[in-house]
């Protein structure tokens, strides 16, 4: 199957990053991203830089909560003082709260009343928030998911808002209750197969937002999906990326089977719905970071080169 003329020109291009590149186990290997382009850009360069050959092919996107009015009414609420805690668990919830904000004419930060405490579960969640000037008081250091927050949340009668995807489990805010808590849920935004519909598209823009998505989103090659079948029926992809559950889901339903290809987890949940759908997980970054995914790729084929 042809590729597009973008893939071997602009990704050869992106992994030219001198001599350790050249020389690591991931330089010249195909790594498919299965991002929008606005949000693949932090770990398409790390793969470049890595030496690998970051692909693009956007299965999942995200447009605004259905129920506008539910999320409006949770932010009055928060920013009138009903809560102690502002849980956040994703990078897009950062953006669904910043877009309500910007409707009011007001910054992210505002919408946060002195005595209100912010919690996250990964690092990239928190360094957005900082960037957006919110404070994180409580994230996890060892298992930064969902389960690592609920190893170090507080027992307690707390007031907790929960703003979520719309197919969030309910793992988190389960626990938290579990821990005495009064949590109330709010669907911030919808998941949605790519690409959403341009006038519900969830695309505000975060403070300190990846500048290499920004500026080279138009080099990163973009495939099809009958372009990512070739690939990996050629043995020609190494492995495809999964940043999410929802992610899983989508390549179960669009590139089955991955034969030779492998598939790499963000973290565990992602790693345990692959396993539910029978994927067969080849590794899952220890952190949920792009430079979590470069070092579970490494060791992966660091590995196989010794066996």
């Amino acid at each position: 199957m042809p590729l597009p003329e973008s893939v071997d020109g602009a990704a050869a291009g992106a992994s030219a990053n001198g001599a350790a590149s050249a020389n690591g186990v991931l330089h010249g290997r195909k790594v498919l991203i299965t991002r929008s382009p606005d949000r693949a850009g932090s770990l398409a360069q790390a793969l470049s830089d890595a030496g690998a050959e970051p692909l693009l092919l956007p299965l999942i996107d995200f447009e605004r909560a259905a129920d506008q009015h539910a999320l409006g009414e949770a932010l009055d609420a928060l920013a009138g003082g009903r809560y102690d805690w502002l849980v956040v668990s994703s990078i897009t919830t950062v953006r669904a709260l910043k877009a309500k904000a910007a409707e009011r004419g007001a910054e992210l930060s505002a919408l946060l009343p002195p005595g209100v405490r912010v919690a996250t579960i990964g690092p990239s969640s928190r360094r957005i928030l900082e960037a957006e000037g919110i404070r994180v008081d409580l994230a996890p250091e060892g298992s930064q998911s969902a389960a690592g927050l609920l190893e170090v949340w507080p027992e307690g009668p707390r007031r907790v808002l929960l703003p979520q995807a719309d197919i969030a489990d309910t793992l988190l805010s389960g626990g938290l209750a579990a821990k005495g808590a009064e949590v109330d849920v709010v669907t911030a935004y919808r998941t949605v197969d790519f690409p959403a519909r341009p006038e519900e598209r969830l695309d505000t823009e975060l403070a300190k937002a990846a500048a290499w998505s920004a500026t080279r989103e138009d080099e990163l090659p973009l495939l099809e999906p009958v372009h990512a079948r070739g690939l990996i029926d050629d043995g020609a992809l190494a492995a495809v990326v999964a940043a999410s559950p929802s992610a899983a889901r989508r390549i179960a339903a669009t590139l089955l089977p991955l034969r030779d290809c492998r598939f790499i987890a963000i973290g565990r949940s992602t790693a345990a719905e692959a396993e539910a759908l029978g994927i067969g997980v080849a590794a899952t970054a220890k952190e949920p970071t792009p430079d979590g995914i470069v070092a579970a790729l490494t060791e992966l084929f660091a590995t196989e080169g010794l066996t």
